[in-house]
């Protein structure tokens, strides 16, 4: 029987969020109510996409299009939205023998860019998909281009005292003395501390010369639409002044440093605390990993690195005619999406 792909009805997309909660290569972002809010900001065109074998669902795909005059880009996620991941994500494989979980994979992505080239004819397609996608064969297969890049994963199932111990020698102290400093408060907010937390990222971008696009408004409207917790603003305090933050990420068992922890103007080893209280209250409500959200850059990977976490790719891949300049450049800030810029320290 051959994988059916369509556009999501009314019933599919009831349906949608549990989908999402089926596979292990969709996030946060796949969600329905995330979904439509990066359609209403950006102004891109939104197609759900769902495969079927028979009745059960093998996969779903949400693609935005853009159009730019006589171009149309058909991209997942989205520029300009800090979206580390999004395009195809199966599911109901890992019951299946490897010949048929490749088959089946296989005709979902097919049947989903046969859908795409019919209805859409784009003269340009950019997806960026999720860390640990499992095969990227079906793409290029279909021409498609791979770019590597790469994130940081945290183990937190070790527990507390494990996860320190492994930290390098300075994050180590940099805890323990943090949380001897009364004068340091660390704190989960709520939506009226996104607006800091995001100027703080953009007033850092903007000495370096670069854009910070991401609208406040896009993050709050996210905050008001997905479920309570999945946007967890972290405010430091020292002396009981503000003085940095971290917007973290949470879906399933995974928790996201998403957008903050940039360079402040204190001594205290803020961004070190930040992360440790994310990482220590993940662990608290369950979460096995925390997910550094890049490791691009060399500098900033060598804050990174000393959470002692496991590096994993994840990957771009478009496909266009070369001619299509003006569609690439879409994408000049979407492929620094995943905050390779910002400095931690």
């Amino acid at each position: 029987m051959s994988v059916e792909v369509r556009e999501a009805t009314q019933s599919d997309l009831e349906q949608w969020n549990s989908y999402v909660d089926q596979s292990p290569w969709a996030g946060l972002f796949h969600r329905d109510e995330a979904l439509a809010t990066l359609a209403r900001h950006t102004g891109c065109s939104l197609t759900r996409l769902v495969g079927f074998k028979g009745q059960e669902p093998v996969g779903i795909f949400p693609v935005f299009e853009l159009r730019k005059g006589p171009v149309t880009a058909v991209v997942s996620p989205p520029p300009d939205v800090r979206v580390p991941y999004l395009g195809p994500a199966p599911l109901n494989v890992g019951k299946l023998k490897q010949r048929k979980a490749e088959r089946r994979h296989r005709r979902f992505v097919v049947g989903a860019l046969d859908w795409i080239d019919d209805r859409l004819d784009p003269q340009y397609t950019h997806l960026r998909l999720h860390r640990g996608y499992p095969d990227l064969r079906p793409l290029t297969w279909e021409a498609f281009d791979t770019d590597p890049a790469y994130t940081y994963l945290v183990d937190l199932s070790v527990g507390r005292d494990a996860l320190l111990d492994s930290f390098s020698r300075d994050a180590r102290t940099n805890v323990r003395d943090g949380q001897d400093d009364e004068r340091i408060v660390i704190r989960e907010g709520g939506r009226a501390n996104i607006p800091f937390i995001l100027e703080r990222v953009r007033e850092r971008y903007r000495a370096q010369g670069v854009d910070f696009r991401l609208p406040t408004a896009l993050v709050t409207d996210l905050y008001d639409d997905l479920p309570e917790g999945a946007i967890r603003p972290y405010v430091c305090r020292v002396d009981e002044r503000p003085v940095g933050g971290i917007l973290a990420l949470e879906h399933g068992e995974t928790v996201s440093r998403w957008q903050g922890g940039v360079k402040t103007d204190t001594e205290a080893a803020v961004n070190d605390l930040l992360d440790w209280q994310v990482m220590t209250d993940g662990i608290d409500r369950g979460c096995a990993t925390y997910d550094l959200v890049g490791a691009n850059n060399r500098r900033i990977n060598e804050y990174k690195a000393k959470f002692n976490p496991e590096l994993q790719p994840f990957y771009s891949v478009e496909r266009g005619s070369t001619v299509v300049t003006l569609a690439t450049r879409l994408y000049d800030q979407l492929r620094s999406a995943s905050g390779t810029i910002t400095p931690a320290k």
